[in-house]
């Protein structure tokens, strides 16, 4: 499971491409699987990561401030990624005059949201490279990429469309993270 799953991120990740046509034909028929095969074991190795992070981060291992982390790193990342997905889909409902397709927008944003992840999971056990963050722009190729073969959006559409989702995958997380730091300020170590 988890060798398909850094598999397929890291194909994404250097051949967006080729790899969304791949998924395209492997999940046409499988949508469900998604969730359970990709998205929820790389929402837990991310969380596992944030709590494992606070070992290298911090000169005592502190179990409040590791459960801290993680909780916002879950949340902020679950919610975001349900967030995005209902906008996407909305947006592509209205915007763009397809049907309403839940299932076919999560894994869109899902498997764009490969470099976030993957990011995450380093930056949490290497804080040290910050700089890292700026390859999340990384992600709007990765998006543009998988426009045409996975959403089936029209080429004159595919900049427009690309924007939009880039910017509510990018955005998502970081307003739930941002509201939970509002509503529970004791999240923030």
């Amino acid at each position: 499971m988890s060798i398909n799953l850094f598999s397929t991120a890291i194909s994404l990740i250097f051949k967006p491409s080729d790899t969304w046509i791949v998924l395209n034909e492997k999940q046409a028929d499988n949508r469900n699987s998604f969730l359970y095969s990709y998205f929820y074991p790389f929402i837990g190795l991310i969380t596992l990561a944030a709590f494992i992070g606070v070992f290298f981060t911090r000169k005592e291992f502190d179990l409040q401030i590791a459960l801290k982390e993680s909780i916002l790193v879950l949340l902020s990342l679950f919610g975001g990624f349900f967030l995005a997905s209902y906008i996407l889909n909305e947006i592509w409902y209205s915007l763009f005059h397809c049907e309403r397709n839940m299932k076919l927008c999560q894994s869109f944003v899902g498997y764009s949201s490969s470099l976030i992840y993957v990011l995450n999971i380093v930056l949490s056990l290497f804080p040290e490279f910050f700089f890292m963050r700026f390859f999340v722009l990384y992600t709007f190729y990765m998006v543009w990429e998988g426009v045409i073969p996975y959403m089936k959006v029209n080429e004159s559409e595919q900049f427009k469309f690309a924007s939009i989702s880039f910017l509510i995958i990018i955005l998502a997380p970081l307003i739930i993270e941002f509201i939970l730091g509002l509503l529970m300020p004791g999240l923030n170590s």
